[in-house]
């Protein structure tokens, strides 16, 4: 009973906590919340593979029905530039929902304000799996399910301005999980939280945020794999600029008010 009681607690708290973000009506997968937490989920099964040649823009709601979409002619790379163009770009309140983005994955997803992604599943990620580029600060961005591997970077890139909720998610074999752009021409505050994730090694970092620009990155119950030396770091923080340069690292790990979680937001196996 006791422990009952425990779970119903987190799960309110995860609950307010969302809630206390904006992050409500359309944006909660009830489901997806109260989901208890466990094992990583085995990846689904790709049903037929899509070639994409043309970025496809997403007005509304777009059900993949979990096929395995991939680039090609000029799509057709999973390089590291950043010039290169995205399978999708979901325009302001757009839905993304059952994708499975195989290789090459060009410039992964951008969303143009905000946008939900619900089990979608990058197979090898090439430059960025999605990037978030809304301008408004009551935009909300929600990824709920799915998962990413193969990151040699970064997986999220949050470029705009508002907020990002990253929930029940897996990413295995990457960088960076979330980064707040440390450099773009034009910087905002912005607000992370990251919930009910697992994280598998190798990995660099679960988050990183720049703490003069008034970011927050707020960790719940992540679960972190095979790092036993715990050598993936939970949250980064950073001076931002918006010249271009390279930010500077100022510190890793909690202080309550850019990097918010405490050692029992955390687990390792």
């Amino acid at each position: 009973m006791t422990s009952h009681k425990r779970k119903t607690g987190r799960r309110r708290a995860v609950i307010g906590g969302l809630s206390a973000l904006g992050v409500t009506g359309a944006a909660i997968v009830t489901s997806t919340l109260l989901a208890p937490a466990g094992a990583v989920a085995a990846w689904p099964e790709a049903k037929g593979s899509k070639p994409v040649a043309t970025t496809i823009v997403v007005s509304g709601t777009y059900d993949g029905k979990l096929k395995r979409f991939y680039g090609t002619g000029e799509l057709g790379s999973d390089g590291q530039s950043e010039s290169q163009k995205p399978v999708f770009v979901l325009k302001d309140g757009a839905v993304l929902k059952n994708v499975v983005i195989g290789t090459p994955a060009a410039d992964g997803v951008h969303c143009l304000g905000s946008c939900t992604l619900q089990n979608v599943w990058w197979e090898n990620v090439g430059e960025d799996a999605a990037t978030f580029k809304g301008t408004s600060a009551s935009s909300v961005y929600a990824v709920h399910g799915g998962g990413a591997k193969g990151a040699s970077d970064k997986v999220f890139q949050f470029n705009g301005a508002g907020k990002l909720v990253v929930n029940k998610f897996q990413v295995a074999d990457f960088g960076k999980l979330v980064r707040s752009c440390g450099n773009c021409k034009k910087q905002y505050p912005r607000t992370i939280l990251i919930n009910d994730v697992d994280v598998t090694a190798p990995g660099k970092s679960i988050v990183g945020v720049n703490a003069n620009y008034g970011d927050t990155a707020t960790l719940r119950n992540i679960r972190i794999h095979g790092d036993a030396k715990k050598k993936i770091k939970p949250c980064t923080r950073f001076t931002g600029n918006s010249t271009g340069k390279e930010p500077t690292e100022i510190g890793t790990g909690p202080d309550g008010t850019t990097c918010r979680y405490a050692a029992g937001d955390l687990s390792y196996d």
